[in-house]
């Protein structure tokens, strides 16, 4: 399999019959008679499909399977492409999946090109299930059950020195700079395309981030654990497997070495809603301290509050960022509108950027 499709439409019988085998999912012998595809998600980053496959003998192998590829749009694909982000996430399924705890999609086929531009992954199907909804907000039974898969992503890659000192994972020489150069530009864009929209408090949270950028970008904060980095309602699948179980955690391009705080930090303020995250916020924090001693890492609210803080202000940056440097549509305007609103209203209620300058 040293060709691979990079879009739907591309997908074989005989490729695909291959991967499965591969895989261990396809009966001896059988065929893959007929695949029908429809498109699935709304992610500006990767374009995904589910297909349907017909075999000989029938019921020689899944029903369907769920593919991702390279995003068709070429601003998206060079941004993934520019950052690593494909090879984040192929990296991901074939070797750290199995070490974190999160329930993600097991995969089938994961395949990359030497340049990390064109790759393709084919996963089990985990419907049907309920999509996570940025724009729609999520119950606190949703909320509950993001947190759980934070910490266990979290816990066990928690100070796990194999896992630390990955070499994929380490980041890439150059590119903190490289958008940290590039974030005053992307601040410009999000102030003349948004500041009618924005809450002007918001906005201007949004501008005192770009003034700090080399703060920000520049923090040298040693790992404790893998982060998902862009942890929100649109990468999660809820009631998966006709509500079998409650959730999925999807789109692994960002994965990262961090603080895992930074994933609760974002989840509770451009990932759920401020109205959401202000009546549920205590109950929520002290869940994910629980599950993380649970799971064997000692954590208390004290410990925990500082990196909270700083977790908001990930979610503007990424808000500002991917804004400028994504394909832009009329749902992904909303999209970053809402988890700008999100973020600064915690970063705005705990005062993150006094937090940053006091860490820096």
């Amino acid at each position: 399999m040293a060709e691979f499709p990079t879009q739907p439409g591309a997908v074989s019988a005989g490729w695909l019959e291959q991967g499965l085998k591969a895989a261990g999912v396809l009966a001896p012998g059988a065929r893959i008679t007929a695949i029908e595809w429809q498109a699935i998600g709304t992610g500006q980053v990767g374009d995904s499909a589910r297909f349907t496959l017909t075999y000989d003998p029938p019921q020689a192998g899944p029903r369907t399977v769920a593919g991702k590829f390279p995003a068709a749009d070429q601003t998206s694909r060079g941004t993934a492409a520019a950052f690593g982000l494909y090879a984040k996430e192929v990296g991901f399924y074939r070797e750290m999946r199995g070490q974190a705890g999160a329930r993600t999609a097991a995969p089938l086929i994961a395949m990359i090109d030497a340049d990390g531009v064109d790759f393709v992954l084919i996963f089990e199907d985990l419907g049907p299930a309920r999509g996570g909804n940025q724009l729609d907000g999520c119950s606190l039974e949703d909320a509950r059950h993001g947190i759980i898969q934070a910490a266990a992503l979290h816990a066990p890659t928690w100070g796990e020195r194999a896992i630390l000192d990955c070499p994929w994972l380490q980041p890439v020489p150059g590119v903190g700079e490289q958008i940290r150069m590039l974030y005053g530009g992307a601040q410009d864009l999000f102030r003349e395309r948004y500041a009618d929209s924005l809450e002007p408090e918001y906005m201007a949270l949004c501008e005192g981030l770009a003034a700090h950028a080399d703060l920000w970008f520049g923090r040298d904060v040693p790992p404790q654990c893998l982060i998902h980095g862009d942890f929100r309602l649109d990468n999660m699948l809820f009631d998966i497997k006709g509500g079998a179980e409650p959730i999925a955690v999807l789109d692994w391009q960002t994965v990262a070495l961090g603080n895992g705080l930074t994933d609760i930090g974002y989840f509770l303020g451009c990932g759920i809603g401020a109205a959401l995250r202000r009546a549920h916020e205590d109950e929520l924090l002290d869940l994910y301290c629980a599950e993380m001693q649970r799971r064997g890492v000692a954590l208390r609210r004290d410990d925990i509050w500082d990196d909270y803080r700083l977790g908001a202000l990930h979610g503007v940056s990424t808000a500002v960022f991917s804004a400028a440097y994504v394909e832009r549509t009329e749902r992904g305007d909303a999209n970053f509108l809402s988890m700008a609103r999100g973020a600064c209203d915690l970063a705005l209620a705990y005062d993150s950027l006094e937090a940053l300058r006091k860490a820096s």
